[in-house]
């Protein structure tokens, strides 16, 4: 019989967002699997490492930090044959999502190689639009407002356009991309509605209006932006 395969959702950072679930099979994993940066460094594995046993079989899956989508591609095929092998033994591996599995999350990738010969289950995380919400202390929306999620990586004219139309906006992947929002929200006179949040739950966070925002901006930063109606008030 073959293992199963785990997607389990880490949250934004603080390891004490994990939920009891996630943490369990953590604990309780005899293979786990995660990506990696080039350097080998692994987010996800930092926030679950408290967690990890000795003897724990690891999976590292080293993603390049490319535009081009063949080279992640390739590794995410090396990564899903590695675990293939050992849920073809008949162990478990739970793979390690920063955030939600599902909400931009790398697991997606895995799920798509692996879902049709394998049984798959996931595990919801706190995903990074309701932490920053929460260290910005706004609501994202209230009442019947829309949100609307959009990435920064966005041509500038169809993000300017998605942004207008919208009446709550969250702004991910903002990193290189942050003087291009800025120009947007500023040219639809939003700046004083919008927050900058940069690593949100992690000790070295910075929340703040976007208009004092760095120069520079990591990926993992976000902009929330709330036009004003404030019907929560």
């Amino acid at each position: 019989m073959n293992g199963k395969l785990y997607g389990i959702g880490l949250g934004p950072g603080d390891p004490e967002l994990m939920t009891l679930k996630a943490a369990r099979l953590i604990g309780n994993a005899s293979c786990l699997a995660y990506p990696t940066l080039d350097s080998g460094s692994s987010f996800a594995r930092s926030i679950a490492e408290t967690h990890i046993t000795d003897g724990t079989k690891e999976i590292a899956i080293e993603i390049p930090m490319s535009v081009a989508r063949k080279p992640a591609q390739d590794a995410y095929d090396k990564g899903a044959e590695e675990i293939r092998a050992v849920l073809e033994t008949g162990k478990d591996v739970v793979v390690l999502c920063e955030g939600d599995p599902f909400f931009y999350g790398s697991f997606m990738y895995l799920f798509s190689r692996l879902s049709g010969d394998f049984d798959v289950e996931i595990v919801p995380g706190v995903n990074s639009v309701s932490a920053c919400a929460s260290v910005v202390e706004r609501p994202l929306v209230a009442r019947s407002e829309v949100l609307t999620i959009v990435p920064a990586t966005l041509p500038a004219e169809e993000l300017a356009q998605k942004i207008a139309n919208a009446e709550a906006i969250s702004v991910m992947k903002v990193g290189r991309h942050l003087s291009k929002v800025k120009a947007i929200l500023t040219d639809q006179n939003l700046m004083e509605y919008a927050h900058y949040i940069e690593r949100a739950t992690l000790p070295n966070q910075k929340v703040m209006p976007l208009a004092d925002a760095p120069e520079k901006a990591p990926y993992f930063s976000m902009i929330l932006v709330s036009k004003g109606n404030d019907p929560w008030l």
